[in-house]
């Protein structure tokens, strides 16, 4: 799947012009993107060193105009109500939100949007913050979690690490993680109705382990050796 990140970081070009950045985010970006149909949904970095929630809504409202869904960076470093602005426009995910409040979790829930957690930028970054994971559970928001692998902060490309960060510094079980990086993810993708689950009808993608439980994944960090890989119901070689 592909996102469309242009509201992310402002260019140097449009330093002290950020409005007018999202002018042609929302003039040009997005409208080519939806006409040559390269990108499936729309993303954006809601946060006092991104953009505002008042430039990310202009971004939703043109992605929506031009039939794209959308996602939302979401209280990473600070509580702007990314969360709750997200699920105002039935957002596929949230994802981060270390500083998002119960208003935000309940939105997300009546959204029926997905939590994306993102233990490898929360390690990278060396952030204090965690999810708000036990809200998330009391209001029954889906949690997903990515590896977020990028350069500059998440170098991360192991899901297995991932569902180890998530057990040790978010505190999920590990059937959570492990649901996490497979059907709640599929969910956060706008997949779940063929991928993420073992299920008849679904597409065969999957791996078998060298594992008797869902805790020896999520245990070692690099420890457990996949056995069989699965792809569209033929065995890889």
């Amino acid at each position: 799947m592909t996102t469309l990140l242009a509201a992310h970081a402002l260019p140097p070009e449009y330093a002290g012009r950020s409005d007018a950045y999202i002018d042609l985010i929302c003039e040009h970006i997005i409208p080519a993107a939806a006409r040559e149909q390269l990108a499936d949904s729309v993303d954006a970095f809601c946060e006092g060193i991104g953009f505002s929630p008042g430039q990310t809504r202009r971004v939703f409202e043109c992605a929506r105009k031009h039939g794209l869904r959308v996602k939302l960076h979401a209280d990473q470093l600070s509580n702007l109500a990314g969360a709750a602005l997200a699920a105002e426009f039935d957002a596929l995910s949230a994802d981060h939100l270390e500083w998002t409040d119960e208003a935000g979790v309940v939105a997300l829930a009546k959204a029926g949007s997905v939590a994306v957690l993102l233990p490898g930028a929360f390690y990278f970054l060396r952030e204090k913050r965690v999810p708000p994971v036990d809200l998330l559970r009391k209001h029954g928001v889906p949690i997903a979690i990515a590896t977020d692998c990028n350069p500059g902060t998440s170098p991360i490309a192991s899901p297995l690490a991932i569902m180890n960060m998530a057990c040790t510094l978010f505190r999920l079980t590990p059937e959570e993680a492990l649901a996490g990086m497979t059907c709640h993810g599929a969910r956060a993708l706008g997949l779940h109705e063929s991928l993420g689950s073992l299920e008849q009808g679904k597409r065969a993608d999957f791996v078998v382990w060298d594992a008797d439980h869902p805790a020896q994944l999520a245990a070692g960090i690099g420890l457990c050796k996949p056995r069989v890989v699965v792809r569209e119901g033929r065995v890889a070689t």
